[in-house]
């Protein structure tokens, strides 16, 4: 009868919490309204909520709320619920790649796969209900070439055009490949501004990305403005371009080299 009562009495609070604007909780959050009861009570408790789909645990020790428009599919949709996450595992962060693209329009459909930035250790992917979150792992977080994105129950931070055009190229794996990483490119660069692609812009990408993207921009894209502004700063950066396949996997010999960008073109880019 006791975990009857609790399980009403958690159903209740989670309600509570859900016409408060809060779409999750954590486990300490609940032992502390809960504090009468033991951790085995509790668990049972959580279990049934779990099992009638009301709540969903996506990682240890966090749970999300899950409403009434959502009930059929079982699961938020990411944006609404990573800031808080990665709030509650303490961790910066930025939505980036094709997931950041589509808040440009710069993504021909709303991808199910979503990509998430973050620091070290690794974090294992969350998977459920058909949604796929992967994290990949920098040893920084370019504060300063993130933005804001507001969502249905707060902000998202999300990489700005300039960073998600230079992500794109650099984890083209990830996408696809360099022909998808070109195809996103060439809906992006109308986001991108040309003051934004400066000195500290270049100190947080990596050299052999720089290159690749001057060559997308330039000779693939034909976005001369562009690909001209970003050979400029490298220049007056003093960015010393050295010999970089295109394509990391692909072969070299017998290729030939973009003198500007010094880039062997070892693969041939198709747009969509």
């Amino acid at each position: 009868m006791k975990a009857k009562h609790l399980h009403i009495w958690l159903g209740d609070w989670v309600n509570k919490l859900l016409s408060e604007g809060e779409i999750a909780f954590s486990l300490s959050q609940v032992k502390k309204a809960l504090a009468a009861q033991s951790d085995i009570a509790v668990k049972r408790s959580l279990n049934r909520l779990s099992a009638k789909g009301e709540i969903v645990s996506i990682h240890k020790g966090y749970y999300l709320i899950i409403p009434p428009q959502y009930a059929s599919r079982g699961i938020l949709p990411p944006p609404t619920f990573l800031d808080g996450f990665m709030k509650f595992l303490k961790r910066p962060y930025y939505v980036g790649l094709v997931n950041a693209a589509s808040f440009y329009g710069a993504a021909h459909q709303q991808p199910q796969e979503f990509f998430v930035f973050t620091n070290f250790p690794n974090l294992r992917p969350t998977n459920k209900k058909g949604i796929k979150v992967n994290y990949i792992s920098i040893q920084k977080i370019p504060e300063k070439l993130l933005e804001s994105r507001k969502t249905e129950n707060g902000y998202l931070k999300i990489s700005s055009p300039e960073l998600t055009a230079a992500d794109v190229v650099q984890y083209e794996k990830r996408i696809g490949g360099l022909s998808r990483a070109a195809t996103i490119l060439n809906d992006l660069v109308e986001e991108i501004k040309l003051e934004k692609i400066n000195k500290s812009f270049l100190k947080e990408i990596p050299l052999t990305t720089i290159q690749r993207l001057g060559y997308l921009l330039d000779k693939v894209l034909n976005k001369k403005e562009l690909a001209d502004h970003l050979y400029n700063e490298s220049q007056k950066a003093k960015l010393n371009f050295f010999r970089t396949p295109l394509k990391t996997v692909s072969k070299t010999k017998d290729c030939p080299t973009d003198e500007r960008w010094n880039v062997i073109i070892n693969i041939e880019i198709e747009i969509d």
